[in-house]
C-alpha cells in the first residue's frame, strides 16, 4: 500500500470515527421517557401530561420527551410498577397506594379519616415534602411532583349506611392493598380482589356490589353508570404523584432537570385545583344520572372510625412507621389549633 492510500484510509477512518461518535452523542443526548398511568385518555390528567411534554420538548429542543401510556393499557398500578422495575417504562403516575410500594412511609397518607379538608392535606404535604422526596431518592426514584385523585367515597348497587350493610354486600378490594385489607378484615367483610380495569365488568356482572373511588375516578372509569348509591362520607384522601427512575433522570443535564421539576410542579399544582373542582362537579353529574346520596348518621360514621382506628393499630409499624405517624399527626394538630 502506498503512502497516498494509507493517508486516504486514515482520513476515511477518521471520518467514520467522527460520524459514529457524533451519532452516539446524539443518541445519548436524546432521551425518550415512557410513562404509564391509569388516567384515561381525554381526562384532565392526560391534558396536563400533553402540555407538560410539549413544554419539556420545546425547552430541551426535543432532547427529552415523555411518551404516556394512558387508561391502564399497561395494566394496574402493580403491573406498571413491575414494568418500571425491569425497565420497560421509566416513569409512572401513581396514587399513594402505588407510591407506598416504592417508599412504604407513603402509606401514612392513606389512613382513613386522617384528613378532614383539602387545606389540611396541603399543609401536611408541604411539611412532609422533603422527607418523602428523600425517601424516593434513597430507593432509586425522583419525585417529579404531587397531585391527587381526591377524597374517596363508597359507591354501590345497594344502599350502604352502616358497617352492618357493608358486611352483607360483595365488596371490591384493590389488589395488593394492605390498608384496605386490614380494615375489611377487622369489619369481617369478605372482599373480592380485582384490578382497577376489571372493576367495571365486576359491577356489570354482579361480582361486586360495593366499590370505592373519588367521584372523578368513578366518572372517568364509567363505574358511575353501574352504581345506584354514593355514601356521603369521605373515607380516605388519595394522593397522586409522578416518579421517574433516578438513573434515567440523572442522564438529563442539570439545567434541564431543574426546568422539568419546576414545570411538573407548576402544571400539577394547577391540575390539583382542576381535580378538586371536577370532584365537586362529578357528584352533581352522578346525581343527575340517578345516583342517590346516602347520608349515614353520626353513630354510623363513628362506627366506621372506631373500626378503622382498630385496624390501623394492627398495621402501624408494618407499613408506615410510628415515628412518621406521630410527625404527621403533630403537623395536623398544629394546623387545626391555628385554624381555631
Amino acid at each position: 500500500m502506498g503512502s497516498g492510500d494509507a493517508i486516504k484510509n486514515l482520513g476515511l477512518s477518521l471520518l467514520a470515527f467522527l460520524f459514529f461518535t457524533q451519532t452516539a452523542m446524539g443518541a445519548e443526548k436524546s432521551l425518550l421517557i415512557k410513562m404509564g398511568t391509569l388516567a384515561p385518555e381525554g381526562s384532565s390528567w392526560m391534558k396536563t401530561f400533553s402540555a407538560l411534554n410539549t413544554e419539556v420538548m420545546k425547552k430541551t429542543e426535543s432532547k427529552v420527551q415523555f411518551r404516556v401510556y394512558p387508561g391502564g393499557v399497561l395494566g394496574d398500578e402493580m403491573d406498571m410498577l413491575r414494568k418500571l422495575k425491569i425497565g420497560q417504562i421509566q416513569c409512572v403516575a401513581l396514587t399513594s397506594a402505588g407510591l407506598s410500594t416504592l417508599f412504604k412511609e407513603m402509606d401514612v397518607l392513606q389512613i382513613p379519616f386522617l384528613f378532614q379538608t383539602y387545606e389540611e392535606v396541603d399543609s401536611v404535604l408541604k411539611k412532609m415534602d422533603s422527607f418523602f422526596q428523600k425517601g424516593f431518592e434513597d430507593n432509586g426514584y425522583v419525585l417529579l411532583g404531587w397531585s391527587e385523585a381526591g377524597f374517596v367515597y363508597l359507591m354501590s348497587t345497594l344502599p350502604i349506611s352502616s358497617v352492618a350493610d357493608l358486611k352483607k354486600a360483595k365488596v371490591w378490594i384493590w389488589e395488593e392493598s394492605p390498608m384496605s385489607e386490614a380494615i375489611f378484615d377487622e369489619a369481617g367483610v369478605k372482599a373480592i380482589p380485582l384490578t382497577v380495569p376489571d372493576v367495571l365488568v365486576g359491577l356489570q356482572t354482579g361480582l361486586v356490589d360495593v366499590v370505592y373511588a373519588p367521584p372523578t375516578g368513578a366518572i372517568s372509569l364509567q363505574w358511575f353508570t353501574k352504581v345506584k348509591y354514593l355514601t356521603d362520607v369521605p373515607l380516605v384522601y388519595l394522593a397522586g404523584g409522578i416518579v421517574v427512575k433516578k438513573d434515567i433522570f440523572k442522564q438529563i443535564p442539570q439545567t434541564s432537570q431543574n426546568f422539568i421539576l419546576e414545570s411538573f410542579q407548576q402544571h400539577l399544582d394547577r391540575l390539583k385545583i382542576i381535580t378538586r373542582n371536577e370532584n365537586r362537579d362529578a357528584v352533581k353529574v352522578m346525581v343527575k344520572n340517578g345516583v342517590k346520596i346516602i347520608t349515614p348518621s353520626k353513630d354510623q360514621i363513628d362506627e366506621y372510625k372506631r373500626l378503622s382506628n382498630k385496624a390501623m393499630g394492627h398495621i402501624s409499624g408494618q407499613s408506615f412507621s410510628k415515628k412518621v405517624l406521630e410527625e404527621v399527626t403533630s403537623f395536623l394538630e398544629s394546623y387545626r389549633r391555628r385554624g381555631k
